[in-house]
């Protein structure tokens, strides 16, 4: 197997992880998400995997891609943190918060927490999600670009 074919298939670090390597995969998704590239961000996830995105129910790579190029026309400027929680062999928790602005210039902190499961390649395969959104003033966000 050549290089690009492992890039395309693997997505290190692999479980089971460490605590160093569930921090490399958090810190990895952030600075991924926060490129605002949906098509980078789903190649991070499994071709048939499980979303639950607040109300939202997605599967499959294409409907994540989907779902996230029009998350990122609705919320502009979103800036992201995510914190590790746990770890387990194959799964990780985070806490995370991000800022947005909506078309009409409200600003919006959003705290959540998500439950992740990886296949074997470092691939996520499910991703639960429960956000919530509180209004803040452009003076009181915390992730000024």
């Amino acid at each position: 197997m050549n290089q690009n074919s492992l890039s395309q298939t693997t997505r290190p670090p692999l479980p089971p992880f460490t605590k160093e390597s569930a921090l490399k995969k958090v810190q990895a998704a952030e600075d991924a998400w926060n490129t605002r590239d949906p098509e980078k961000v789903s190649l991070a996830y499994t071709e048939d995997t499980i979303w639950r995105n607040r109300d939202r129910f997605l599967s499959g790579r294409k409907e994540v891609r989907d779902f996230l190029q029009d998350k990122w026309v609705r919320e502009l400027d979103y800036r992201l943190k995510k914190t590790l929680w746990s770890y387990s062999d194959n799964r990780i928790s985070v806490k995370f918060e991000y800022e947005y602005r909506d078309h009409e210039g409200q600003w919006y902190r959003a705290y959540g927490n998500e439950q992740w499961e990886f296949d074997a390649n470092g691939l996520m395969r499910i991703r639960e999600a429960s956000i919530n959104d509180v209004p803040i003033k452009e003076a009181d966000r915390k992730f000024v670009q």
